[in-house]
């Protein structure tokens, strides 16, 4: 799993990147109520609470709210916070133990228990699905295809 998110994570910085302006990030396009920026925040705050505070105790102190509230934040600020959660994401995932993987995740997020394994995985799809999303907005608004994933 560890590869997984250091993937995936890199790809959403490249995303991220890849938006033609600042502003850009921050527009809403055909219907989609939260702009690539907000979802960017709501991965950042999500990945940080579930995994970065009550995996690795990483302190933070998630605002959800204001995850799809904030707007105006750079490419580069973007950027640089995802590139944070990359660094410290991976690396609570790899010192899990197996015994620690089999327990029942400390926090009932979903309304059924799941194992600390299963809710990894779970915040793994989350991840895909959001930077599925991102990806999509980007090419709505610039016409460009698939990037080129670069030190993948």
């Amino acid at each position: 799993m560890k590869r997984l998110y250091e993937r995936d994570l890199t790809r959403l910085i490249q995303e991220i990147e890849a938006f033609p302006s600042d502003e850009a990030l921050w527009e809403i396009r055909g219907g989609v109520t939260n702009a690539a920026g907000n979802l960017v925040l709501h991965l950042e705050g999500n990945l940080r609470e579930f995994i970065g505070r009550q995996l690795g105790g990483v302190p933070y102190q998630r605002e959800r709210e204001k995850e799809f509230s904030t707007r105006g934040l750079s490419r580069a600020e973007l950027a640089a916070r995802i590139a944070g959660v990359r660094e410290i994401v991976p690396g609570v995932i790899e010192r899990l133990s197996a015994d620690e993987l089999a327990q029942v995740y400390p926090q009932n997020v979903l309304g059924v228990d799941l194992t600390t394994h299963q809710f990894v995985v779970h915040l793994y799809g989350h991840l895909n699905w959001h930077l599925g999303q991102i990806d999509y907005l980007r090419r709505v608004m610039t016409g460009d295809g698939a990037l080129k994933l670069q030190g993948l």
